[in-house]
């Protein structure tokens, strides 16, 4: 989406508009009010439920005493109709009068407490009325105290209890409703209970319970006829109801919180009250109604119970609706205040939008300009570069070749700036992607080591490089761009160097912190041992300078030439961590906060003096960041600075590795396996890293810090052999050893015994020096520092005289395979003729035959099928067809073809799966947008940078074809 459009988007999708804030605030406030309301009346509602609940228990809680109170009182009634019944039926004569029975109910009316008093009427026929009254000297009375008239039968009381002594002699069947409840209690053989009215000699409300009592024992299931036959009398009692509740809600702290009304509600009209008071109040609203169960089916009572006061006012209700509502107001007035803002803000809002739409325009212009620019640039430097290069191999005069080297350097450091302005363009557009290839780390570290070999022997500063035993030999990660931050920092230090040394130590970091611990460890007194004087220069590093940090001393690094095997596997990671040390000009502390800041140097003069554009230090720093690492420095003004960064890379499977050291490592001679060495030199760092390039030759070395030594030791022996007893193949000597060792030299000059191949190793040498070593009978050829495998392997070769055959093998793997291209045919697409030659003319070296089109049209035209091209470099930006489209075109002709082919061998019964695929290869200046997943998704092979030297062109093509020696030609 373009700018303009996404501008145009956000303004569409407006947060609100100004006119409906006030509309919003209102319906937010009615909004508010609801919901508090809802809140009162929900909390509300809980606090009433909570009383009603509560209300519901206590009522419950005195029905179920009253009702448990008085069923067992009705138990206690019946046990005493049995007893009358035992004791007074059952036993000739009977053993009950009315003494006893007072006497028996006034002992036992604890067991009582709901009842008034108890009687025993006896059932009287008509027919035995006169000898019953006769016997018993009274007359049979009406509830009145009426003689009672005559009736069928009658039931007067006989015994009764001394507290209702005034009802002996009364006719229970005298009321009309006694009378029903007598025939209904003998006719069920249960208790049955009067309706309430006031008892006789008080004024409370009471029932009379009513009991049948039986002449003998009943069958199981007698009838109704059987029991009344049975029946002898009636044993009632009188419950004063009014105070069986009084007593009740007493037992009850809280009794005086509710009212209770037992009610009678046999007759659901007209309920009789049992307890409370007519007039109904309290809390109105809200009551409870409880069943009782007093043993009688006939009759049904429940009790009603409300609150005394009315229901209370829910403060907690109305206190959390009001802060509710405030707590919403302030929000609504706080988001009213927060909108009113937006709407201010959303007009700075869209004057934002349109500055920052201008400096995206004006981002994305810089990285058109940028691509542009870099593509208009390398064009021509691809025809300089390649001109300077074919110009250079032609015969030249000595000025003319220095004029043509001096113009081919200048324009590979217009490139070198170019790559770096557009390497800082992509990490600040987050576009650098990291390659994840497997390479090996010593021979791109030789080759890093080469680049720097001349500029700092001409500055007399020694340049060496070391790697731990234990780093692996191959590795998984981005050599290019871990090769641009080592090769960025060695070049500052050759830079800003004209003394001493430059240091390049490779190790694991996880072995770093080892270093840190072993020299905490060791005594300063420890730290001097090893150390050799060369002049003013008294400090164990590679050249005797002090360094800015001494962590890369002999003392800390000596336990890492150790010869240890690193273990590894798949899954595991390893950590580099490399450090350059110099001994140049150092960083002035001011300069030192901002070193890594774009285009920053340590002052003006800086570029004056040294050159440079401030920019390397800030790409490596985002590289290293890039793979995983750190970068950081130690650097005193005058004394020197050592950088140091890690980074991570992914280790290689064991059964990848051997495969993997044959394509990528670098082709070392085997024939000096097994040779010995003995090398002199009087600095043990110096030495490690002499031995550590002698033995990845398969030498074996043992040092010594003298020539003095060797020649001691071949005094005493008669003639030179090491300590193990083997004579040694070679003598290596540091120059400077040997210009310190005087003694050594006049006993070197002295002695009548044969000693081995003697050979000088020195960073600058003159001509009176190389002379005066000749003399002492050192060798002609001199080995020159910084030290490489591969250099030390062509000196040694001819110092040795090793056979013809010896040397063939030492010939270096581009020099077997240099036939590659001999008798192809390759075919170069560009629309620029000077590219096109320069392309040519870089191929036709290697004995490749050359086309050229200028066009993707033109190529198309050639590619028609059959054709015999064997591979082809395709330029991308050109006009009318770039090299996307002409590719594609170019597949599918290939696609076309092999189809052709495969239906013709189907036809004819042959089958033919060779299907015909041409290497199309990339070769464009542009490198920002024309990135290597674009070449690979239109159809291309590979990728090849402009301005390309001659060595690009040729390794990015022969990984198309079968490797041929020369003697195969």
């Amino acid at each position: 989406m373009r700018p303009n459009e996404q501008m145009c988007t956000k303004r569409k999708y407006m947060f609100i508009k100004k006119a409906w804030l006030p509309k919003i605030l209102v319906i937010w406030i009615i909004i508010v009010a609801l919901i508090g309301r809802v809140i009162y009346n929900t909390m509300d509602a809980d606090d009433k439920e909570r009383r009603k609940e509560v209300l519901e228990s206590m009522c419950d809680q005195r029905a179920r005493m009253l009702q448990d109170q008085f069923s067992a009182s009705i138990n206690h009634v019946h046990a005493l109709a049995v007893l009358v019944s035992t004791f007074h039926y059952s036993k000739t004569p009977s053993t009950v009068d009315q003494k006893t029975f007072a006497q028996y109910t006034a002992r036992t009316a604890f067991e009582r407490p709901l009842l008034s008093g108890v009687a025993y009427a006896q059932r009287v026929l008509n027919s035995e009325r006169k000898e019953f009254e006769r016997i018993h000297g009274w007359t049979i009375m009406t509830m009145d105290k009426k003689p009672s008239p005559i009736r069928d039968e009658y039931a007067p009381v006989v015994f009764s209890q001394e507290t209702i002594s005034y009802i002996e002699s009364l006719d229970m069947m005298s009321g009309e409703e006694d009378r029903e409840n007598i025939l209904r209690s003998r006719a069920t053989g249960k208790s049955v209970l009067t309706s309430p009215f006031r008892l006789l000699d008080s004024h409370h409300l009471g029932v009379v319970l009513t009991f049948p009592v039986y002449k003998f024992n009943l069958s199981p299931d007698p009838t109704a006829e059987e029991r009344i036959r049975a029946t002898a009398g009636y044993l009632g009692g009188a419950f004063d109801v009014e105070t069986l509740v009084e007593n009740l809600l007493g037992k009850l702290a809280e009794y005086q919180e509710i009212a209770v009304n037992v009610y009678d509600v046999t007759n659901s009209s007209e309920p009789l009250i049992m307890y409370g008071r007519q007039r109904e109040d309290g809390d109105l609203l809200l009551k409870h109604v409880s069943p009782l169960d007093f043993g009688d089916p006939y009759r049904k009572h429940h009790m009603i119970c409300r609150y005394l006061q009315n229901a209370p006012t829910s403060w907690t209700a109305i206190t959390t609706a009001f802060l509710f509502s405030v707590i919403g107001l302030l929000v609504g007035y706080m988001v009213y205040s927060a909108l009113i803002h937006i709407v201010k803000v959303e007009d700075d809002f869209h004057k934002m939008q349109q500055l920052k739409v201008r400096a995206e325009a004006a981002d994305v212009a810089k990285s058109q300009f940028l691509a542009t620019v870099s593509h208009e640039i390398r064009t021509p430097m691809n025809g300089i570069l390649g001109m300077l290069a074919m110009i250079l191999d032609t015969d030249l005069s000595s000025t003319q070749k220095d004029y043509a080297q001096t113009a081919q350097a200048c324009g590979k450091s217009l490139v070198t700036l170019i790559n770096e302005v557009l390497d800082r363009a992509k990490i600040e557009a987050g576009k650098l992607q990291l390659e994840a290839v497997p390479f090996e780390i010593r021979s791109m570290l030789d080759d890093v080591i080469s680049l720097f070999s001349e500029k700092a022997r001409h500055k007399g500063v020694e340049l060496a490089l070391l790697v731990s035993d234990k780093v692996p030999c191959i590795v998984i990660g981005d050599p290019g761009r871990f090769r641009q931050v080592i090769t960025n920092l060695v070049d500052n230090s050759v830079k800003f160097s004209e003394r001493g040394h430059i240091f390049v130590h490779v190790r694991l970091a996880k072995h770093a912190k080892v270093v840190l611990d072993k020299k905490a460890e060791t005594s300063s007194n420890d730290r001097s041992e090893g150390v050799v004087a060369s002049g003013d220069c008294q400090f164990d590093t590679l050249s005797g300078c002090e360094a800015a940090d001494d962590r890369n001393c002999w003392e800390n690094l000596e336990h890492l030439t150790a010869n240890e095997e690193h273990q590894c596997n798949a899954s595991q990671r390893a950590t580099l961590l490399v450090c350059v040390e110099d001994t140049g000009i150092g960083i002035p502390l001011h300069a030192q906060e901002q070193l890594y800041m774009p285009f920053m140097q340590a002052d003006s003069s800086t570029s004056r003096n040294y050159g440079g554009t401030g920019i390397g230090l800030s790409i490596s720093k985002c590289l290293v960041e890039l793979m995983g690492g750190q970068i950081g420095f130690v650097s005193r003004p005058q004394i020197g600075s050592t950088f140091s960064f890690t980074s991570v890379f992914k280790m290689c499977e064991k059964n990848e590795v051997g495969h993997l050291k044959k394509s990528l490592c670098q082709d070392l001679p085997m024939t000096f396996e097994g040779l010995k060495a003995v090398l002199v030199d009087e600095r043990p760092l110096r030495a490690a890293v002499t031995k550590y390039h002698l033995m990845r030759l398969g030498v074996v070395v043992e040092v010594v810090s003298s020539i003095g030594m060797v020649v001691d030791i071949s005094r005493k022996n008669g003639s030179f052999r090491s300590r193990n007893g083997r004579r040694p193949d070679m003598v290596l000597v540091d120059k400077d050893t040997w210009l310190s060792s005087e003694d050594g030299d006049s006993k070197l000059k002295g002695h009548t015994f044969k000693l081995p191949k003697m050979i000088l190793i020195a960073t600058k040498i003159t001509s009176g020096e190389l002379e005066k070593a000749k003399a002492e009978g050192f060798a002609d050829r001199v080995i020159m520092k910084p030290l490489r495998a591969s250099m030390i392997a062509a000196c040694l070769q001819q110092v040795l005289g090793m056979r013809k055959e010896e040397q063939q093998d030492m010939v270096c793997g581009p020099g077997l395979f240099r036939g590659l291209l001999y008798g192809k045919k390759i075919l170069v697409v560009d629309d620029n003729r000077v590219n096109r030659v320069v392309a040519a003319g870089a191929l036709k070296k290697f004995g490749a035959n050359v086309l050229c089109a200028e066009s993707g049209k033109a190529a198309i035209a050639l590619f028609q099928f059959p054709h015999n091209f064997d591979a082809c470099f395709m330029d991308i930006q050109m006009p009318e067809m770039d090299g996307f489209e002409t590719t594609r075109r170019i597949r599918k002709l290939e696609i076309e073809a092999n189809e052709q082919v495969i239906e013709e061998s189907s036809s004819e019964g042959t089958s033919n799966k060779v299907e015909r695929h041409l290497p199309i290869l990339a070769m464009t200046a542009d490198v920002i947008h024309a990135t290597r997943d674009e070449c690979l998704k239109c159809g291309m092979d590979g990728y090849v940078s402009k301005p390309f030297e001659e060595e690009d062109l040729y390794q990015a093509v022969t990984k198309f074809f079968e490797p041929k020696t020369t003697t195969d030609q």
